[in-house]
């Protein structure tokens, strides 16, 4: 069975690396052609892992003989996480709430002396990321991609500026998560067992990653000045939003996140508030339902097929080094969810401290190379595909992980070469 899992989960990785190349098929088929919707829907990023997945199902109720084997394995495994996200997705996507976070970049923004286009990329994409430390990734992660495919991604931008700030967005959210021990879903499977709270975070990872994400979103900014500064300025012309709704909105955020380990509990507060948002249509734009649910069904298919890694994943790093073990994490990252890395660290005992900071500051440093590699990426995913620079063919899985190189760099940097 694991060696099976082992052998779907790399068909799925690769898979996940050819979606572009399918839509490019799909594309050459006859519109509204069967084989032309079977393409695009193996085209579907989101889809990948849950196909996948199907497959293990089917193979172990095959080798078990017995499709309620098959069934007992999934009712073993624990899908808070893609449920959560889920949940997380449809609130924080809601307008008052983008249309908050947007206001608050905005202010920081202005503090900045330069173009809007210019001012507004550097505070997205540095006070954003290190806002997940506080309301989750997962809401991090959406915020910004409504944020920045209005500001950005629709807007006309070159496809380089494009890859270059998706592949930043991706690696500056997986670290701009470390200040606290609660929102980071790689920090967040190890905090209680290595008895890492808050104050530790901020001490040993959140300085280091904000500065890490700050040089950043410099960096890139400054080589791309010249087309962020022929942006001109947008002005928002929607209805202002009530007070009393934007407060309903961020209570229902707060509940979701102090409930993120109580499923039925975050999902009565999801139901209630879908009644809110359907009481109000005249503020609210149409809810990110399809795309939280792909998110979520990719998710599943990742804890599906991850799960059963452990035999080979955890053996490794018990064997690895310091430096062995931070870079090891940054390249098993890239094929595997850094959250399912670090549990499986977190079994491992006689780690010293060295070992479990360079396992978990490397799987946070590697989270932005693919879009398995941090939960939240797949959110970012989701919303941004349908951007008008991605509009022809997607988002390429290269294109991606080329983006996330430098970023990626410069967090190994400050997280463990100068640490």
């Amino acid at each position: 069975m694991e060696i099976l899992a082992s052998v779907l989960f790399g068909s799925a990785v690769v898979h996940t690396f050819c979606v572009k190349r399918f839509a490019h098929w799909s594309h050459q088929c006859p519109k509204d052609s069967l084989r032309a919707h079977v393409l695009h829907f193996f085209a579907e990023t989101e889809v990948v892992l849950g196909l996948w997945a199907a497959a293990l199902f089917l193979g172990i109720a095959v080798l078990e003989r017995s499709v309620g084997e098959a069934a007992h394995y999934i009712d073993g495994l624990n899908f808070t996480e893609a449920k959560f996200v889920f949940a997380i997705m449809v609130v924080a996507a809601t307008r008052p709430v983008v249309k908050l976070a947007e206001a608050l970049i905005l202010l920081g923004a202005r503090m900045l002396p330069l173009r809007e286009g210019i001012s507004f990329y550097l505070a997205a994409l540095i006070l954003g990321p290190l806002l997940g430390s506080f309301i989750t990734e997962p809401a991090a992660m959406t915020l910004l991609a409504i944020v920045l495919k209005r500001r950005y991604f629709d807007r006309g931008i070159s496809r380089r500026l494009a890859y270059a700030t998706l592949g930043l967005l991706f690696v500056n959210v997986s670290i701009g998560g470390t200040l606290t021990h609660f929102a980071a879903p790689p920090v967040l499977m190890v905090a209680a067992t290595w008895n890492w709270d808050t104050p530790f975070m901020l001490t040993h990872f959140g300085w280091r990653a904000a500065a890490a994400a700050a040089t950043s979103t410099v960096m890139v900014a400054f080589c791309f000045r010249k087309e962020l500064a022929q942006l001109p300025a947008m002005r928002d012309e929607s209805a202002a939003i009530p007070l009393w709704l934007t407060s309903a909105h961020l209570v229902t955020l707060a509940l979701v996140v102090a409930f993120a380990h109580h499923p039925d509990v975050f999902t009565g507060v999801l139901v209630l508030f879908l009644g809110l948002v359907t009481a109000t249509p005249e503020h609210q734009d149409s809810l990110k339902l399809r795309e939280g649910l792909l998110v979520g069904f990719f998710l599943a298919g990742l804890v599906t097929l991850g799960t059963l890694q452990a035999y080979w994943l955890k053996p490794l790093l018990a064997q690895l080094s310091g430096n062995t073990l931070f870079f090891g994490a940054i390249g098993l990252t890239a094929i595997t969810d850094n959250a399912a890395l670090t549990y499986l660290g977190s079994l491992v005992e006689g780690l010293s401290d060295e070992l479990k900071y360079a396992l978990v500051a490397g799987a946070v440093t590697g989270g932005g190379l693919t879009v398995i590699a941090n939960a939240p990426n797949p959110a970012g995913i989701g919303i941004l595909q349908s951007a008008k620079v991605f509009a022809d063919e997607g988002i390429s899985p290269i294109g991606l992980f080329l983006g996330a190189l430098p970023p990626t760099a410069v967090a190994a940097l400050f997280l463990w070469i100068l640490h």
